[in-house]
């Protein structure tokens, strides 16, 4: 898989460039076919206290977007995270019951 984090109009610090790729690593466990994840950090332009992360994963068939706006990065991420994962399950359960 493949993780690409884009910070707008700021510089990201390694330590939450490294949370993030380690959240986006462990939604691999859920599906082994991500091909993608673009991971993208921006502030608000009306106010500079709420920070927006938004995170694309490309799977093949599907384009899966998330978008989280909270006080803190890390807590955007971790729930933008938690959002893919319900996703990613539901996909899961969609395949396999088409299966059967």
């Amino acid at each position: 898989m493949n993780i690409k984090i884009t910070s707008r109009k700021f510089k990201a610090k390694d330590s939450l460039k490294e949370f993030i790729t380690g959240e986006l690593k462990s939604l691999q466990k859920l599906n082994d076919d991500i091909m993608d994840a673009n991971a993208v950090l921006s502030f608000t332009h009306q106010n500079q206290s709420i920070k927006t992360a938004e995170i694309k994963l490309n799977i093949p068939g599907t384009l899966l977007i998330v978008t989280e706006s909270t006080d803190d990065f890390a807590k955007s991420v971790d729930i933008a995270v938690a959002k893919l994962k319900r996703q990613l399950r539901k996909l899961k359960t969609k395949r396999i019951d088409t299966k059967r």
